[in-house]
């Protein structure tokens, strides 16, 4: 395509110039130069417009997608198809519906029909093998990769996958961040309305957590950070830690068992806590940390079910956070159902991916022009977008 870039430039150049000559004049040809060298360097601005407008047009973009069942993923999809439309991006979108192996066969699909870049929303987080399988396979097609928002390593593998192609890049967030801003969030809430909180007046705080999926990085910090950094702040304020609801369970959280992070399971679990755990055997739930805001949902419904977290200024609200920031998350907190969320962001996720991949099309490195301070500071081509605590507009 430079190569055509050049060619048309010089060309019409070329013709431009031998069109004054054939006007004659020495004083002609003075006074008109500048004119010439002005329209050629139009004609080639023209013509690199031209070359990236192609440039996009060739890219054949396969985005997949761990589950469309995912709410904030949802909007993640929803933002990326606008952006690679007004790019002129053409894509196509697949549902792994939470199977690895059906990914990787949609992998295969889409290189064999000449998808010539790879956008990964990873079904197997955080696991080594599987993402090293898929950059395999764009390897031995010489395709571009770009993984978000589900971790495709460890902590301790850091850079192994995504320092084994130098067509990677990973898009996503720092996956602690979202555990301790939700912990702290939590224990300044705590502090600030203990004696309402504290329903059996125990002096305590009884907690449910409800865990994502077991193996993932982001669930794994949520779950940990969300109680540990809400404890740090009660302890500073002089208050006891949280205590879990159920003394049986030595996890300490309920986790979706088939990795949905979905409100449908949340809502099961909770449904069934409160059939035991009750203001009426004075052993009530009175507060709820979830990995997300989906699961958010099912508690709150589950709630709802129950005459709590009505949001008509009479009922008694538990405490519910979430992470994420979803439309109905953001609703539920301005109706005075849940308490707070951690935005994670949709439309910055998906207009970096966007970006990365008109990079990509108009022949420049994958991570020009990216913002130095969303780079991770050992893996260069590990890209940060920011979280945020959310409590209502």
């Amino acid at each position: 395509m430079k190569l055509f870039k050049k060619v048309l430039a010089v060309s019409l150049a070329s013709a431009m110039v031998f069109s004054l000559a054939a006007c004659g004049g020495k004083k002609e040809e003075t006074t008109a130069a500048p004119a010439a060298t002005e329209a050629a360097g139009e004609t080639e601005a023209a013509a690199e417009e031209t070359e990236a407008k192609v440039a996009a047009e060739d890219l054949n973009v396969a985005v997949f997608y761990y589950t469309y069942g995912d709410t904030y993923i949802s909007s993640v999809r929803t933002a990326l198809d606008a952006a690679l439309t007004e790019a002129g991006i053409k894509f196509q979108n697949y549902d792994a519906n939470s199977n690895q192996t059906t990914q990787n066969e949609q992998i295969d699909t889409a290189l064999t029909t000449g998808a010539n870049l790879l956008i990964v929303n990873i079904v197997t987080s955080g696991s080594v093998d599987a993402s090293s399988a898929i950059v395999e396979k764009a390897k031995n097609a010489g395709v571009p990769v770009i993984f978000f928002n589900r971790a495709v390593e460890g902590d301790e593998d850091e850079g192994k996958v995504l320092g084994s192609y130098d067509k990677l890049a990973f898009v996503g967030t720092d996956a602690p961040e979202a555990g301790h801003m939700q912990g702290k969030m939590v224990g300044q809430y705590v502090v600030d309305n203990y004696d309402a909180i504290d329903l059996n007046k125990d002096g305590k705080i009884s907690y449910a957590m409800f865990m994502g999926q077991l193996g993932n990085v982001e669930a794994i910090y949520r779950t940990q950070f969300g109680v540990e950094d809400a404890n740090k702040v009660l302890v500073e304020a002089g208050k006891p830690e949280l205590e879990y609801f159920d003394p049986s369970n030595a996890d300490k959280y309920q986790v979706d068992q088939d990795g949905n992070w979905s409100a449908t399971a949340a809502n099961a679990y909770m449904n069934t806590n409160l059939s035991q755990y009750n203001e009426t055997n004075n052993n009530m739930i009175e507060l709820v940390i979830c990995n997300n805001d989906g699961m958010a949902e099912g508690v709150i419904s589950a709630l709802n079910d129950k005459g709590y977290n009505l949001g008509d200024g009479q009922s008694v609200t538990i405490p519910v956070f979430g992470v994420d920031a979803t439309d109905a998350a953001k609703q539920l907190i301005g109706d005075g159902k849940m308490t707070g969320t951690i935005k994670q962001d949709a439309e910055g996720m998906a207009t970096m991916i966007a970006d990365l991949s008109k990079n990509l099309a108009e022949g420049k490195d994958m991570l020009e022009g990216v913002d130095s301070s969303k780079i991770s500071e050992k893996v260069p081509n590990k890209i940060y977008i920011p979280y945020a605590e959310y409590k209502g507009e």
